[in-house]
């Protein structure tokens, strides 16, 4: 066998010499990996050639075989918990992101935003979570968004919409409001399911849309779509018009109430499909 082989000659017995306390250790170290190495090879070459062999060994030169050991198990056994193999995997997924996805992960740790790499993920029906990341915080000019209810979202979604979080969100709420926002509340992000009223996949089914339900405001104001949209206070109104028609700039697709009924309440915001604004 390999540790055999990479053993040969170095763990000589002396006949009638005492055990050293290197010996006791490295043995130790040797069982020990071959019960986190349980393939019945590895396990049979410590039991059988390490079984008496370091009784009388003088040297040091013994830990050799100990590398054998861990590059024979260099392969992560099948007989480990499920989950420990689980954690691995997604430890690979979440640090080894495509090239194209680290590029944009760049471009949004530039903009300040605190965010977390997501594993990609395949639900099936259509339905998947790829180069995705999970927003915490956002960015404005002089302090930090929090947002609500927010889940999975493609990276190219998040840096656009962390771009429109500051520049077209909180300035036109500092400008035309008289206060800075400190909360954007939205009705999530991913969500395996078709267009309303069709058979064809929403883009919420790939991360790659988000509604925006409201903004809380530092003043305290709390200003929602669905309570405020029409709301009395010609200011709020022209906060509204001034959000939407930024986001009309920076997303391929925004709906909001004067779409449809399903709208009433949120903005939907998209960067994928055709230019569409209403």
């Amino acid at each position: 066998s390999l540790l055999t082989e990479s053993t040969r000659g170095v763990g000589t017995a002396w006949p009638g010499a005492a055990p050293s306390g290197s010996a006791g250790r490295v043995k130790a170290k040797l069982a020990r990996l071959a019960d986190i190495c349980p393939n019945s090879w590895s396990r049979l070459a410590v039991v059988n050639h390490f079984q008496g062999t370091f009784t009388g060994m003088r040297r040091l030169p013994a830990l050799v075989p100990l590398f054998a050991l861990l590059g024979a198990c260099s392969v992560l056994p099948q007989t480990r918990a499920p989950e420990q193999q689980a954690s691995i995997k997604r430890s690979t997924q979440i640090f080894t992101p495509r090239s194209e996805v680290r590029a944009c992960l760049a471009d949004l740790g530039a903009r300040k935003a605190a965010f977390s790499p997501l594993p990609d993920k395949y639900y099936g029906a259509g339905c998947s979570t790829l180069g995705t990341v999970q927003l915490a915080k956002l960015r404005s000019d002089n302090a930090s968004l929090a947002l609500s209810n927010l889940g999975p979202v493609t990276c190219p979604l998040a840096d656009t919409f962390a771009a429109w979080a500051r520049f077209g969100a909180d300035r036109a709420a500092q400008q035309i409001l008289g206060s800075p926002i400190v909360r954007i509340e939205t009705m999530g992000s991913y969500n395996c399911r078709n267009v309303a009223g069709s058979s064809r996949r929403s883009a919420h089914a790939r991360a790659e849309a988000i509604d925006i339900s409201g903004f809380v405001l530092a003043d305290g104001r709390r200003i929602t779509v669905a309570g405020n949209w029409n709301d009395k206070s010609p200011e709020v109104r022209r906060f509204f018009t001034a959000v939407h028609a930024s986001a009309c700039k920076r997303f391929g697709t925004v709906l909001g109430p004067a779409y449809n009924a399903a709208h009433r309440d949120h903005l939907h915001v998209e960067l994928g499909g055709r230019s569409f604004c209403k």
